[in-house]
């Protein structure tokens, strides 16, 4: 048997832990999709006027989705960016690799006999556990997949989760409009980056594939690491790192990658919130209250849902905001928006995990670079 993920039963679990929400079909339900088509389109343009990034892809294209079909979006890049990876354990030599038995057997030593069977139904239920957790969380989303062989006109969306924008307009009592219209720059600003620069995408996907590809499925690392991670917790350790459990299990290969990686979403989520709260200024008076509510959200966590942002590296993701704006405004203190502008150029330009921490060493970087 070879090495699969049942996706029906991932889209199953996470629409019972996503459940539903009685907003999606009030009377406020039905101003949410002509809203955000037409907010879209201006928050498009208020984005290009703020960076002077223009679309190599056209115009953005809206999508109001509800929970299920946020799900059944992200499974679709969940199986295309796991293809790769599980073509390439079922071409294992059955005698050498069979790694989904040897998986299930480790596991199966350490934590009882219940998950000796671990197969494509236990992998789609944990995919699924963990997209229908998001589900109720997300509210805005760009698609930045793109697959070759699919059709195109169903890809490249900016997704909004209808249920979750209504509740949070109702919770706090946010002006639906200009809620919507700061969500759609976000996400606007998020499409500009992946299509107004060329590069980008592909080196973004690139990285991923990389991650993919060296991933480690021997289980003797899984349970070693596991119980070290244990040990530096009963001794008074973190006990999982600031990436979470991905970077737990990252070989010195992969965290080179993950450092990459780290660099590059801080850089676009820190200029993410900068050029919502720029694009918007004029636009949008209640913003100052919009992100000092979505701060608070973002890192208001706590019991099994902090333990699972821990374990997912969310952590460090919400960190990734406050990193990278940090950033910007530093190069842009030392040489304005020119300067900081280089970080489009080229790969090699991108900063890593240690200069968004540190802008100074990627200002000398780049300065150096620029004037020899």
């Amino acid at each position: 048997m070879g090495v699969s993920v049942d996706w029906d039963v991932a889209r199953r679990v996470a629409a019972r832990i996503g459940g539903s929400d009685p907003f999606a079909d009030s009377y406020l339900g039905r101003s949410l999709e002509p809203d955000l088509l037409e907010l879209t389109a201006q928050a498009e343009e208020l984005v290009t006027a703020e960076t002077g990034m223009v679309s190599l892809a056209g115009a953005a294209k809206a999508k109001v989705t509800d929970r299920a079909g946020w799900v059944d979006a992200n499974l679709a890049s969940f199986d295309r960016l796991t293809r790769p990876l599980l073509d390439r354990l079922n071409t294992e030599d059955p005698e050498e690799g069979a790694p989904q038995g040897r998986v299930a057997q480790a596991i199966g030593s350490v934590v009882g006999p219940v998950l000796s069977t671990v197969g494509p139904k236990v992998a789609g239920a944990e995919v699924g556990a963990l997209l229908g957790w998001m589900s109720g969380r997300v509210i805005g989303q760009y698609d930045l997949l793109i697959i070759e062989d699919e059709k195109p006109e169903e890809q490249d969306w900016v997704y909004y989760v209808g249920p979750n924008v209504l509740g949070l307009e109702k919770r706090y009592g946010f002006p639906p409009r200009e809620f919507r219209l700061w969500i759609a720059i976000h996400e606007c600003t998020h499409r500009a980056q992946f299509t107004a620069v060329p590069w980008l995408r592909p080196y973004f996907l690139s990285l991923v594939n990389e991650l993919m590809s060296d991933l480690d499925p021997d289980p003797g690392r899984f349970i070693q690491t596991i119980r070290t991670a244990l040990q530096e917790k009963r001794a008074g350790g973190p006990g999982l790192t600031d990436g979470g459990i991905q970077q737990l299990f990252a070989s010195p290969k992969q965290r080179e990658v993950l450092d990459k990686v780290s660099g590059l979403m801080s850089l676009l989520e820190g200029h993410g919130d900068i050029v919502m709260d720029r694009a918007g200024k004029n636009w949008i008076p209640s913003q100052p209250r919009f992100a000092r509510v979505m701060s608070q959200r973002r890192s208001s966590a706590s019991g099994p849902s902090k333990v699972l942002q821990r374990l997912l590296g969310f952590e460090a993701k919400l960190a990734q905001y406050e990193a990278g704006e940090k950033f910007i405004h530093a190069v842009e203190a030392a040489g304005g928006r020119e300067l900081f502008d280089q970080v489009w150029t080229s790969a090699d330009a991108l900063p890593n995990i240690d200069e968004i921490r540190k802008p100074e060493l990627w200002i000398s970087r780049v300065t150096s670079s620029a004037g020899a």
